[in-house]
């Protein structure tokens, strides 16, 4: 098994600046693209390598690694001409740490092993502090031989690395993630409703329950944002309608039945139409009057 020295990373946004400045600091000789280039420049002048497309940056790299907007912008970046599987050198290691399709990942995959490439689908939660704090929780599907070489660089981004299974599997299990995030978070909302509309105060009822049984990450590190007027995205509430919406579409095709899944997409799109889709998912809160 060769060595991983170079690392192309594609996509410097929320998440991916902080875990390709992990990279750098671990010692791996690393190139960036993103589409807005200022948002590399930090990269950029801590010594990165910049190139001007996602192709180029993919060229004579033993690692590419890609976490980018949605499964349309994967599928660009992956199987356009020129792109990275067209560019990428024999026997590298394609991993998309994007939540996207498992129908993309399985996609890419096929692509990329015709061309003698070893393609994984690595979806990552922890949100923004997991990000910076290195600490992410890593979802990989693929081959496993090639997840075990590729193993030391998860772990420079992460604390908790699961192989799941096959191309697709990866994705499969962050559309789990975000399905159980969808209820845990909306249960928390509905909750402070209550609160609100019987009289109580609010604050005070965070401090009662937020330590008990309905204690959880949503309730203590995200809906407690919003409850201190803080609707800066850790997770911008778009991108979660995304995942959500990856999860209710592919549901059908396995003979899913989610109606808490459908009932929260609902609500994150009612707040994207009134122009919340950059908030953080706390924003969900205005949804039921809470703030």
């Amino acid at each position: 098994m060769a060595e991983i020295k170079k690392i192309g990373f594609i996509g410097t946004g929320i998440m991916g600046a902080a875990m390709a400045g992990h990279l750098m600091d671990a010692g791996f000789e690393v190139s960036v693209y993103n589409r807005t280039k200022s948002k590399a420049q930090n990269l950029i002048d801590k010594g990165a390598h910049w190139f001007e497309t996602a192709g180029k940056c993919a060229e004579n790299q033993d690692v590419v690694i890609t976490i980018v907007g949605y499964p349309k912008d994967v599928e660009q970046i992956y199987l356009s001409e020129g792109g990275i599987i067209d560019s990428a050198k024999a026997g590298a290691y394609l991993v998309d740490m994007t939540t996207s399709s498992p129908v993309v990942a399985e996609k890419i995959f096929a692509a990329a092993k015709a061309k003698n490439l070893n393609a994984l689908d690595a979806p990552v939660t922890g949100g923004d502090i997991g990000a910076k704090n290195a600490a992410l929780t890593i979802f990989v599907g693929g081959e496993e031989s090639a997840f075990n070489a590729v193993k030391p660089v998860f772990e420079v981004l992460g604390k908790t690395i699961v192989y799941e299974g096959t191309a697709g599997a990866g994705q499969k299990t962050k559309a789990c993630n975000q399905i159980a995030i969808a209820g845990a978070l909306a249960g928390v909302c509905e909750a402070f409703a209550y609160a609100k509309t019987s009289g109580l105060n609010v604050e005070k009822v965070f401090q009662a329950i937020s330590t008990g049984s309905a204690a959880g990450f949503q309730m203590s590190n995200v809906a407690k944002k919003g409850l201190d007027g803080d609707f800066n995205p850790g997770f911008m509430l778009k991108h979660f309608g995304k995942d959500l919406a990856i999860g209710l579409e592919t549901s059908t095709a396995y003979g899913a039945s989610l109606p808490i899944l459908a009932t929260v997409l609902h609500e994150v799109r009612k707040m994207e139409a009134e122009g919340k889709g950059s908030e953080g998912t706390q924003a969900l809160l205005k949804y039921y009057g809470v703030v």
